[in-house]
């Protein structure tokens, strides 16, 4: 019996010893018919989904071709940090040898809880404490949806953003702060409406008291 694509998917992986946790990219052992093979797969699973939560879907008009449609929004839309591969960044030398601290933001922010699969929305905002290299700012706000559009909890995705970043630019100093509401929390369990989560990550000099300081009062002019 032929493997499905998701087993074919995972032996990949494994042979490379590659982790497959809900955050994670995948990107790297995919091959072009990969992911065409995956949707196909997963519109089967979401049908037995909608079977088992007693929906006619033969007969509900309502319903019709819904689980194709779902295949396609997570595969391709809302988790597509999984599958695609990090954007193209062009590294630019810091040929003035900016020394000051620039911050980006507010950026907005779509994820989605890896615990509920329901969305997280809200804003981030980057400060950079540039090196020798910088990128633009425009590939800053690529970066942070391409992470975040996988699930996730909101502590390890900005984790994870830092951890991209960094890897990118190598700053001397970097800050990354995510400031969203979870539906999680507002559309189920103990529907909070108002409460929002913040989470910071600060790297190299931002972890010094007074750039710390200077990037918050920065971000608060930002809409923070």
């Amino acid at each position: 019996m032929p493997l499905l694509p998701s087993e074919r998917i995972v032996q990949k992986l494994q042979k490379s010893n590659l982790p497959f946790h809900a955050n994670d990219n995948i990107s790297k052992v995919l091959e072009p018919n990969d992911i065409a093979d995956l949707k196909v797969e997963v519109e089967q699973r979401v049908l037995e989904l909608l079977k088992s939560l007693v929906i006619d879907v033969d007969n509900d008009h309502n319903t019709h071709d819904t689980a194709r449609r779902v295949a396609k929004m997570y595969v391709d839309e809302v988790f597509a940090g999984r599958y695609q591969k990090r954007p193209d960044i062009t590294v630019f030398p810091n040929i003035k040898d900016l020394d000051e601290l620039y911050t980006l933001g507010p950026i907005k922010v779509k994820s989605a809880c890896s615990h509920h699969f329901v969305e997280i929305e809200g804003y981030c905002w980057v400060g950079v404490y540039p090196s020798d290299m910088v990128i633009g700012i425009s590939k800053i706000a690529r970066i942070v949806d391409w992470v975040c559009r996988r699930p996730h909890i909101q502590e390890e995705m900005s984790i994870i953003l830092a951890n991209e970043l960094e890897s990118i630019m190598n700053p001397k100093g970097l800050g990354v702060v995510i400031k969203a509401k979870h539906h999680c929390m507002t559309w189920r369990g103990v529907k909070e409406e108002a409460s929002e989560m913040v989470t910071s990550v600060m790297r190299g000099a931002l972890r010094e008291d007074t750039l710390k300081t200077e990037f918050f009062n920065l971000i608060k002019s930002q809409g923070f």
